[in-house]
């Protein structure tokens, strides 16, 4: 069979760089100890990354520079979003979040609401996909401690503008919290600037890392509540969970090998520049949905306008079940796509697609090729033709 057309980036990144495999795996076979928790040369090296890694970080998403150690690393965005809003809200606080929002937010946010006596505000994007900055503010009560918005939408690609946003709620004096699992990697993101108080990142997306490797990083004038306690390795005999950061937000042994893969994914990003990986991507964006709107009985989402988009597109075909469509381009074309309501309901429901169970998503990588493209369009062309 010829190899796959992987078109799902959205969901994970793959291939990683063959750098980023080279050097997670040799720095876990030589340095693969538990940091921290010894003083022996190899636990040291372990910590060293790691300590690094929060700086590197700490500079890429543009926090505060004395802030570094406010890097908290998790299994992923889901993992950190949950610590956010648990550790922010409680009973009787109003939390504002988006129809655009993955479940990483939607079930913490109403699980809040069931089991704290939290109140919560879904707000609407408008017809081209993006959240208004307005409607955030005609949302706010006097009782709001927090709004929560996705940076780039996982089901319309819509890249929203954060800055604005984070302008209302500095105005305000309400946290504002970014969940950057789509952006982060290939949209540059400096909290300081787009008055961003926290944000959730992933790193098996377009930062090139493992899967389960994540995390949060919190601006120094903010404090999130424990939820959890643990071993840190730091002062053991202390009967509490440690209030410091990081490890005020760490729990047990981290995730070294996803470490070492994040390290060498922004080497990775570095070398190619964040901005070229972006224009590759969207160059064959357009090509895709250039080719997707003139296929007949094709509805395309969100793409009359390519500007602030990331490279994810979702489509339906009439009178073809999403589900369908994907089987049709695993089985016959062998491209690899997403189908369903990829873990946003909201926006589903807001587009109407969700009385047809979802869309079908297509995500361009850095490393699809204009014959992938090619080869996407010409195969739901064919699914298309068929009779219903």
């Amino acid at each position: 069979m010829d190899e796959i057309i992987y078109l799902d980036n959205a969901a994970t990144s793959w291939p990683k760089p063959d750098s980023v495999y080279e050097f997670a795996l040799n720095f876990y076979r030589r340095t693969g100890v538990n940091p921290g928790r010894s003083g022996f040369d190899k636990a040291i090296e372990a910590g060293n990354i790691l300590e690094d890694l929060r700086k590197r970080l700490n500079r890429f998403f543009g926090n505060d520079e004395e802030a570094w150690s406010r890097v908290c690393f998790g299994y992923n965005a889901t993992d950190a979003l949950n610590l956010i809003i648990r550790g922010l809200l409680k009973p009787g606080d109003h939390v504002i979040a988006t129809n655009l929002e993955h479940n990483s937010v939607i079930r913490p946010v109403n699980h809040a609401v069931r089991d704290q006596g939290v109140e919560a505000t879904y707000v609407p994007f408008n017809d081209a996909g993006f959240i208004e900055p307005e409607a955030i503010r005609q949302a706010l009560r006097p009782n709001t401690r927090l709004v929560v918005c996705t940076h780039g939408s996982n089901v319309l690609g819509t890249v929203q503008p954060i800055g604005k946003i984070g302008a209302v709620c500095r105005e305000a004096g309400v946290p504002f919290v970014v969940d950057t699992a789509q952006t982060a990697g290939v949209i540059p993101i400096n909290m300081r600037e787009m008055n961003v108080d926290a944000l959730a990142f992933t790193g098996h997306k377009s930062l090139m890392g493992f899967t389960g490797i994540g995390g949060l990083v919190v601006r120094g004038h903010l404090d999130i509540c424990q939820t959890r306690s643990g071993g840190t390795g730091v002062r053991s005999a202390y009967p509490y969970h440690l209030e410091e950061y990081p490890f005020r937000m760490e729990y047990g042994t981290p995730n070294l090998v996803g470490v070492a893969s994040l390290w060498a994914g922004q080497d990775w990003i570095e070398q190619q520049g964040m901005d070229n990986i972006y224009q590759h991507e969207m160059r064959l964006t357009r090509k895709l949905v250039t080719g997707l709107w003139e296929i007949e009985r094709v509805k395309v989402y969100a793409c009359s306008d390519l500007d602030h988009h990331l490279s994810t597109v979702t489509i339906n075909v009439e009178g073809i079940e999403a589900g369908d469509v994907g089987i049709m381009l695993d089985v016959d074309h062998n491209i690899a796509v997403r189908t369903g309501l990829h873990c946003a309901p909201l926006a589903h429901q807001q587009i109407g697609t969700d009385k047809v169970h979802g869309g079908v998503r297509f995500a361009v990588g850095a490393f699809n090729t204009e014959a992938d493209i090619d080869a996407a369009i010409k195969a739901v062309g064919e699914i298309a033709a068929r009779k219903r």
